[in-house]
């Protein structure tokens, strides 16, 4: 993919969809942190629904480390490796209370030293929170850079370094939010939905997948 082809591609991505926002449920900075920490191999929609009984009832630091990791775990119980991430949360929320006055941190380091904050996760942080221009990669992001040859890599850090060079600066601050939304809905892992795509005209991706009426003809044909 050219830069005309980029410049297009986001083009379209923006007049389509002008302020993309996550999908994560949220008011304050700590539940987005708390919420993008426990989104790991879950489906957002599987977290908000977690996370709507737990910040009801505790949203802070403060408030999570009252509750305990018994009651933690009980609340994340439906989210896959509930385990694991109530004890990353709990930890999470007792150095943001011992080094940070209870409050999130606005460095990638300072956050990825928090358990369970990843890189991925500390850019979504500092993106949608502090309105840096990071270029948080998971698996959607991963999958439309290497399949349209925006931004081809055979590791996230790789797909993500690509993209802070290859990305029209005006786009950036959004594009991830794009990338997370077109490889879910459209540019989908098993079937790409090419036949509905606004950006197809610019994508590498051969041969595109024919619409599913297309598909029943070539077979009976």
């Amino acid at each position: 993919m050219n830069q005309a082809s980029i410049q297009a591609f986001f083009a379209t991505l923006k007049a389509a969809n002008p302020q993309p926002v996550t999908e994560l449920e949220y008011t304050s900075v700590f539940e987005l942190l708390a919420a993008v920490l426990l989104s790991a191999q879950a489906t957002d929609v599987g977290v908000n629904k977690a996370t709507r009984r737990l910040f009801a009832v505790a949203n802070t630091p403060a408030a999570i480390v009252a509750l305990g990791l018994p009651r933690l775990e009980d609340y994340l119980r439906t989210i896959g490796l509930y385990r694991s991430k109530a004890k990353n949360l709990m930890r999470t929320c007792e150095l943001l209370l011992q080094h940070h006055d209870g409050q999130v941190p606005r460095t990638r380091e300072a956050l990825q030293a928090l358990p369970g904050v990843g890189r991925k996760t500390a850019n979504v942080v500092l993106n949608v929170a502090f309105g840096q221009a990071t270029m948080a990669v998971d698996t959607h992001v991963f999958r439309v850079g290497n399949r349209t040859g925006l931004a081809p890599g055979k590791t996230p850090l790789a797909v993500e370094l690509k993209l802070l060079r290859r990305v029209p600066p005006e786009y950036l601050p959004d594009a991830h939010h794009w990338l997370i939304l077109h490889g879910r809905y459209v540019c989908q892992a098993r079937l790409p939905r090419c036949w509905e795509c606004s950006v197809a005209p610019w994508c590498d991706y051969r041969p595109k997948t024919p619409a599913p009426s297309m598909r029943r003809t070539q077979t009976t044909s």
